[in-house]
Order: structure tokens, then C-alpha cells, then sequence
């Protein structure tokens, strides 16, 4: 199933979302996209009824439109981005130098920076002239857990989403890590809606990315260095994850700083990001 937030009529609400047919349902007795997955095996028998609205008849939000904690991040987990990435300049602090890291480079965003499928990204032109996209799938916790096993890893997922790690890179420079970069206002479009696990495979997605129509990043998720339960395993070790936890899992060649020179973004850029099984996002840089 695919699950949406969405704002209809001056409220906002979660629903089952059908792509083909354009329509969405919503789901009565829950809180929000968070609640709906802390409860959705008790309350997956009662998802099938209710009148549906049409797609073009509601704005779509972030799917968890303001995360609880922070967007949990992945650097370089693309052997081609790695490589494009270590030879720009733009590598920062401790993941300098080697191509592949013995162990993920984790960092996060805040959920500050979490905005929906098809709002307007702030290019913060007064404090950064260096901004950059990434598409990257991203898991969606929906089972509580620590010190997780990788063979219990995907138990633990609730399904998957798209989300741009949009960067400052000249901050992500300058300050010798990611944090300043990465977490500006509206520097996380996300969406536009969940796909459950049982949907897809997540270790064979096509990745996308065009910027004004020109297709920048195109991959697919078996090329992960570190896979979706390596990921999960090593987060989770100490740090218990909870349901509506994000984690974005890296993403592949093609980013602005891969080319030489960089083509950074300008305002007006539109940016769409895609993801076989899951959907597409659509931004413009402003």
C-alpha cells in the first residue's frame, strides 16, 4: 500500500493512496502518518473503506511532515558518487580522503529542513552560492528496536519514500562536516508518499534525478555499498529506533559538484526526483 499526508479543505489528513487511478482515501482514527504506522497491523483490516478524493484535489505534505527527530543521512554510499565526491574538494572532516569508508558515514538533517513533494526549495542566496541535490531513498521505521541484527533489519522497516538531501556545499566545506550544509529551511523535499515494503524491492529501485529536464543521476539501489539491513543494523546499535524514524540511504553520481566545473543550482531550477515503485517529487529552487 502507498500512504500520503496530504491537506484537504483546510485540514490535514493520511491516506491510502491509489496511483494508477489518481485517488486517495482517507484513513479515519489516527493521528497522523506516525500513529498510523505505530498501530497499522491492528489497523491494516480497516484500511479498505470510505469515499476517495481525487490526487489533483489535495496539496500533498511531506509524508511525516515534521519527523520527531532528525533525518538520519548516509554519505557516499555510491561506489560512482563516492569516487565523483572524493575528487571535488567538497569532502569534509572525517570522511576525507578514501573513496569507500570501512563503516557509513552517518550524519542528519533536521526536521527543520523537511518540506513536501512540490514545494519551493529557499536557495538561501544570502548565505551559500553553492547549492546542490541528491535523490535518495529513504526507509521508514515502523518497528521499534535496538542493537538490531541485520537478518531482522527488514522487519523493522515500515516501507520507503524519496527524499532530496539538498546542500550548501561551500557551508559543508567551510564548517569540516555536513550538519550546516544539509539542514537549512526546506532542505529536505520528501514524498510524496510511503510505499510499504511489501510493495517493492528496495534492493532493485531505478533512482532518478533531472534538473530542468536533463536527467543528472540514474542508478538503482543494488549498487548500495552499505545494503538497507547493514544500514538499520548499524544505526540501531545503541540507539533504539522508533516508528517514523527516516533514514536516507545515500545517493548515486550525478550530483552538481561531479561536474566539471560544478553546475550548481540556480533560482529557477526545477528539480524531480523519481523512484521506481515509490513515485516522483518535483521542486523548484527559489
Amino acid at each position: 500500500m502507498k500512504f500520503a499526508t496530504f491537506s484537504y479543505q483546510g485540514s490535514d489528513h493520511v491516506g491510502v493512496v491509489d496511483a494508477s487511478a489518481g485517488r486517495v482515501r482517507p484513513v479515519s482514527g489516527v493521528a497522523d502518518m506516525v500513529d498510523l504506522i505505530a498501530r497499522y497491523d491492528a489497523l491494516k483490516s480497516s484500511l479498505g473503506s470510505g469515499a476517495d478524493i481525487a490526487l489533483g484535489d489535495v496539496k500533498l505534505l511531506a509524508p511525516i511532515p515534521v519527523p520527531k527527530r532528525n533525518v538520519i543521512c548516509v554519505g557516499k554510499n555510491y561506489l560512482d558518487h563516492a569516487r565523483e565526491f572524493a575528487g571535488s574538494g567538497f569532502e569534509a572532516g572525517a570522511v576525507r580522503g578514501a573513496e569507500i569508508d570501512e563503516y557509513p558515514a552517518v550524519f542528519s538533517k533536521g526536521p527543520n529542513a523537511v518540506i513536501g513533494p512540490t514545494d519551493d526549495v529557499d536557495m538561501h542566496s544570502e548565505i551559500t552560492s553553492s547549492v546542490d541535490y541528491e535523490v535518495e531513498l529513504t526507509i521508514v521505521i515502523g518497528k521499534s528496536g535496538r542493537n538490531i541484527a541485520k537478518a531482522d533489519a527488514y522487519n523493522h522497516v515500515f516501507g520507503y519514500t524519496i527524499a532530496n538531501d539538498v546542500t550548501a556545499r561551500d557551508r559543508q566545506k567551510r564548517h569540516k562536516q555536513w550538519f550546516l550544509g544539509k539542514t537549512l529551511d526546506t532542505f529536505c523535499p520528501m514524498g510524496p508518499w510511503i510505499a510499504t515494503g511489501d510493495e517493492l524491492d528496495p534492493e532493485n529501485l531505478a533512482v532518478k534525478a533531472w534538473v530542468n529536464g536533463e536527467l543528472r543521476q540514474n542508478a538503482n539501489t543494488r549498487d548500495l555499498i552499505f545494503d538497507i539491513p547493514t544500514l538499520v543494523s548499524t544505526i540501531s546499535q545503541g540507539m533504539t529506533l522508533v516508528p517514523g524514524d527516516l533514514i536516507a540511504t545515500g545517493t548515486p553520481a550525478g550530483v552538481g559538484i561531479g561536474f566539471n566545473p560544478p553546475k550548481f543550482l540556480k533560482s529557477g531550477d526545477v528539480v524531480t526526483m523519481e523512484i521506481s515503485g515509490i513515485g516522483r517529487i518535483e521542486n523548484r529552487f527559489v
